[in-house]
């Protein structure tokens, strides 16, 4: 080697010993700079206007979370030695719009009285109450004649039964004294008079302008009259109060609704915070409390059973499958497959029509075979192992094909050697074949679990939940899973949606789920340490 090449290399090296064998940052030409900055640029427009948006719709919070993003986002592309992280950044912030914002969100909804009645916020509900009007016994009607000019504008001479006259430009206000003569013009200004038979078709337009006399508001609601109005209530922000003025009771802000000392309540209410009040109805309140439990008791014995018998038939074909001897064996794999490739919906629906007590095919031959009709959907017992039976025929193919790899994934040497030291069929399947196929499926079994824990759309096209339980006041059924009694708890009460009980519930669901993930961690783990 040459004297030079080798200082060469050797400088080299020792150039990045210097550097602590720390990779070299890429350098960046004024092109990719430029790009950069335009690229922020863009994102940074973006984030602007989404946050006066927000703003203007009063989500400051969500604003603020936009604007803390945006800087982040800033952050990490103005800055070289953040580089590797740019490539997580669009992964951050889709787990960020994903998965933590609807948490939080779904978190503060729990703990509000959000819910059909209760979905405007105060401003909103003072400002809707106070522009409801009566008609006073004095009321004044007065007479009116409408002007209009060539860009569509308004303006409105007002009499009263003493004649005298009141001009009302475009817009509304105060009433303005008009001294005009005894015949009422053709034209003021620009605008032409609108005639009696022409003015029906601005009515609208003209209903819309708020005439303010006093404490009484003007608006045109005829051809003939426009009276004066009161309004019903008025708001005193220092005492955060409303006031009717025809019968003087005061109504007090409490939990989202303005109520009386008498309890009547106004209509609509405002969203507020409300603390753990959901979660103590889910505990406190019979209606929810007594069949809460039941449903958790039978969403576990669902999933747990689903999973059983699924993974049981599996298995077994899988194992008939897996023997080469077996004939015809590539048509009888693709022939147990045919469940899994047909839809979900279009294979539960079919299988709600066989079971139907009337008209189901299923049901006549039972009833041919046996003599016996099981009522699927109108006993509680025989609608249970309907749903069992139905989601077994759906799930076992999934978990043959899961069994079927695990299994030719075993070395045939550990069954060879089992043969020689006389080991049965069943003390290998026991010893061996489970303890190595769990190994790979275990983790595939808890996620079962947690699937068919939220498995809502089986229940809910098979039965919807029924038939249903007898004694409650609440519409709950004898096969609604957790789910499915929140779905119809929280948007099929009678009383409408409630979006605050509904997250609450969520989040128990939630908290279940995620336990059971964690175990899934756990568990998998000590399977791994095992083998």
């Amino acid at each position: 080697m040459h004297p030079r090449q080798s200082e060469t290399r050797s400088q080299r090296s020792s150039n990045d010993s210097k550097q602590g064998g720390a990779r070299v940052r890429p350098a960046f030409s004024l092109r990719d700079i430029i790009q950069r900055i335009a690229g922020l640029g863009f994102i940074d427009a973006i984030a602007l206007w989404a946050i006066l948006s927000l703003v203007g719709d009063g989500q400051v919070a969500v604003a603020i979370a936009v604007g803390v993003v945006t800087l982040f986002i800033n952050y990490i592309f103005l800055n070289d030695r953040l580089y590797p992280i740019r490539w997580l950044t669009p992964g951050l912030i889709l787990m960020l719009l994903m998965v933590v914002y609807p948490l939080i969100f779904t978190v503060y909804i729990a703990l509000t009285n959000y819910s059909d009645g209760h979905l405007l916020t105060k401003e909103q509900v003072v400002t809707q109450l106070r522009e409801r009007t009566y008609l006073p016994q004095d009321a004044v009607a007065y007479k009116w004649t409408a002007y209009r000019n060539p860009a569509g504008q308004f303006r409105v001479i007002l009499q009263d039964e003493q004649g005298n006259r009141f001009l009302v430009r475009e817009g509304g206000g105060e009433l303005e004294p008009y001294a005009g003569t005894s015949d009422l013009p053709a034209n003021l200004d620009n605008f032409q008079r609108i005639e009696r038979l022409n003015a029906l078709q601005y009515l609208g337009q003209l209903g819309r302008i708020a005439i303010t006399d006093g404490d009484n508001t003007v608006r045109i609601s005829s051809l003939d009259s426009a009276p004066q109005t009161r309004r019903v209530y008025s708001f005193d922000p220092s005492t955060d109060r409303l006031t009717d003025n025809q019968t003087g009771v005061v109504y007090t802000p409490i939990r989202g609704t303005f109520t009386a000392p008498d309890g009547k309540t106004l209509s609509p209410g405002f969203s507020t915070v409300v603390g753990f009040e959901n979660y103590t109805r889910v505990l406190t309140d019979p209606n929810i409390r007594t069949p809460f439990f039941g449903v958790f008791a039978w969403t576990i014995i669902f999933a747990f059973m689903s999973v059983m018998l699924t993974f049981v038939v599996g298995l077994g074909l899988a194992i008939v499958l897996n023997d080469k001897d077996l004939p015809l064996r590539p048509l009888f794999r693709s022939l147990m497959i045919i469940p899994y490739t047909i839809p979900f919906v279009i294979s539960t629906l079919i299988w709600t029509g066989l079971l139907n007590p009337a008209y189901g095919q299923f049901n006549t031959m039972l009833n041919d075979l046996i003599g016996f009709s099981p009522p699927w959907f109108s006993d509680g017992t025989w609608a249970k192992a309907g749903i069992l039976f139905v989601n077994t025929w759906l799930g076992f193919p999934y978990m043959m094909l899961l069994c079927l790899g695990a299994l030719q994934a075993i070395p045939t040497d550990m069954y060879e050697a089992a043969n020689i030291d006389g080991a049965s069929p069943w003390t290998q399947f026991r010893s061996l074949t489970l303890p190595l196929l769990l190994v790979s499926i275990a983790p595939l079994l808890i996620g079962s679990f947690a699937f068919n824990f939220n498995n809502f759309g089986l229940i809910e096209l098979f039965n919807r939940g029924g038939p249903p339980i007898a004694g409650v006041a609440t519409p709950a059924g004898q096969t609604d899973i957790l789910i499915s009694y929140t779905y119809r708890l929280a948007f099929s009460g009678g009383q409408g949606a409630d979006y605050g009980l509904a997250s609450a519930i969520s989040l128990f669901i939630f908290l279940i789920v995620a336990g059971m993930t964690a175990f899934n961690f756990r568990f998998t783990g000590q399977l791994e340490e095992v083998m």
